[in-house]
């Protein structure tokens, strides 16, 4: 059950950090969805803007620990943290 409930919470985290890129995009870009991702692998910055969508991460996080749900923060948490190491490895690799 604890396996199932940190599980559940990094998808949760892995579809917020999805949901705040696609946010971000929407928000301040003026081209479309792919072709922002696409100039972001071009010129060097989807790291960023991975980065930036992982904020969205602290609204279920706060929600499972306000719950008292503290595996299903700990997979948010554990969600953002290999997406920092994720990106991590695409800049230095």
């Amino acid at each position: 059950m604890i396996k199932q409930n940190v599980f559940t919470g990094f998808l949760t985290g892995i579809a917020a950090n999805i949901a705040g890129v696609m946010l971000y995009v929407s928000l301040l870009s003026n081209a479309e969805l792919d072709a922002t991702l696409k100039d972001a692998v071009e010129n060097d910055y989807l790291g960023k803007i991975i980065a930036l969508g992982a904020v969205l991460n602290f609204l279920p996080f706060f929600v499972f620990l306000k719950k008292k749900q503290n595996y299903h923060a700990r997979g948010v948490l554990l969600a953002t943290v290999s997406v920092a190491v994720a990106v991590a490895i695409f800049k230095f690799f």
